[in-house]
């Protein structure tokens, strides 16, 4: 259900019944697009039945899904046709249309082409934590994310987000793992895997991408060291979740490993309940672990906490043991 995670805090006061919640958000089902309507967000019924509630309640945990159409004319298509209208226009009248005409061209032909054009519809799953204030999200790009919260923001009022804010950036958390001398000194719980990104902040932006590999090892360290800073680091938590973080502080690729889906009933009917059972209530003891490595929560624009930053981490002389002031693992 949730192949990623991006986290925001909700704003306190806002606890809605489902009643209040799908009163709110009914307006806003998803209409498919028009003919010359190019995008559509709405939202969908989570469990796929038509007409049904499009606010779900499962083991207290509140279940959104949201649909985004579009449709795309390829640009050379929509030249190519508007270039046919100006060449007419001019052999008809002997006057070559000018700018402002040209792109009025261009509008109309994308107008005519969007009727014939396919339409992509992709999917979002929001799931809304409120016991403990979270909200969740598995867009996949910062584009659908923003569709999202601007769906929320739309939908209900008086409901306020921010993006998780922690002591510790994941850059820094992802330097001390792949900087530590074993894999004792990785925070709790947490187990760095074979996947990894560096990448350097000079004006060459090198990258360099670690697949199906140990990471623990001088070449990594010697990397770090040049001042190649981790973007995205496969971990593991309890060997139970799997998943890709980033310096973004979203979880990609997440996974449940072998054994947590395994007294799944196969029955359809059964099925919903238990997906939405299982991952959140695994992804709530992640996420405060997670929270945990990070140096806890701060407030939006407080200052971090007493700690080196990766920066300084990947300056230290090769072989060096980090330690920082207050180490939040």
């Amino acid at each position: 259900m949730f192949k990623n995670v991006t986290i925001y805090r909700v704003g306190p006061g806002w606890a809605p019944t489902l009643a209040e919640m799908e009163s709110a958000i009914d307006p806003a089902r998803f209409v498919p697009c028009s003919a010359t309507q190019d995008k559509a967000v709405g939202w969908i019924e989570p469990r796929g039945e038509a007409h049904g509630p499009l606010v779900e309640a499962v083991n207290g945990q509140r279940i959104l899904k949201l649909m985004i159409e579009t449709k795309g004319v390829p640009g050379s298509v929509v030249r190519k046709k508007a270039q046919e209208e100006a060449d007419h226009i001019e052999a008809t009248t002997g006057r070559k249309p000018g700018k402002k005409e040209t792109k009025a061209l261009r509008e109309d032909a994308l107008l005519a082409l969007l009727p014939q054009a396919f339409a992509r519809q992709q999917t979002v799953w929001v799931w809304l934590d409120l016991e403990n204030g979270f909200l969740v999200t598995d867009a996949s790009s910062q584009g659908k994310i923003d569709e999202v919260v601007t769906a929320l923001i739309r939908a209900f009022d008086g409901l306020s987000l921010t993006p998780l804010h922690t002591a510790v950036t994941p850059q820094a958390l992802m330097t001390q793992c792949l900087t530590a001398a074993s894999d004792e000194e990785w925070p709790g719980g947490f187990a760095v895997e074979r996947e990894c990104e560096l990448r350097s902040s000079d004006e060459e932006k090198s990258v360099v991408r670690f697949t199906r590999h140990h990471l623990l090892t001088d070449e990594v360290r010697q990397h770090i060291a040049e001042g190649k800073l981790p973007t995205r680091l496969a971990m593991s938590w309890e060997g139970r979740i799997g998943f890709t973080l980033t310096e973004a502080t979203q979880l990609k690729k997440v996974a449940f490993l072998e054994g947590v889906f395994d007294d799944r009933p196969s029955d359809d009917e059964s099925g919903f309940d238990t997906d939405v059972a299982l991952s959140t209530g695994e992804l709530r003891q992640l996420i405060p672990a997670l929270i945990e490595a990070l140096g806890g929560e701060q407030a939006p624009g407080s200052a971090p906490a007493a700690q080196e930053s990766a920066t300084a981490l990947a300056a230290k002389p090769e072989g060096s043991v980090v330690v920082a002031d207050d180490p939040p693992f």
